[in-house]
């Protein structure tokens, strides 16, 4: 079954389902500086929109375009920034 889930005030909204190798999100962000924390470990492919992430233990801004993923281990939180609106698909390991 499908589930919504909401952050930051409406901002932030994703679709939950399960594919074939584990649980998955599609999401989408209006434009903004968000903080979040993972419980696993995630991969995260920006599908439309451009991400500047601060992964953990980094002080530089990466910036990640359409197609491009990047993993965050599990209980560990990084920072996102979006100029524009923005979606992406989250896997979690």
């Amino acid at each position: 079954m499908f589930s919504v889930n909401e952050y930051f005030d409406g901002n932030v909204k994703s679709l939950a389902f399960k594919t074939e190798n584990g649980r998955a999100t599609i999401g989408v962000m209006a434009k903004g500086e968000y903080e979040f924390g993972t419980s696993t470990i995630e991969y995260m492919t920006v599908t439309s929109g451009i991400m500047w992430v601060q992964l953990p233990g980094e002080t530089q801004w990466k910036t990640y375009q359409p197609f491009e993923t990047f993993k965050v281990e599990k209980n560990q939180t990084f920072k996102v920034k979006t100029e524009g609106d923005t979606s992406y698909r989250c896997l979690y390991e």
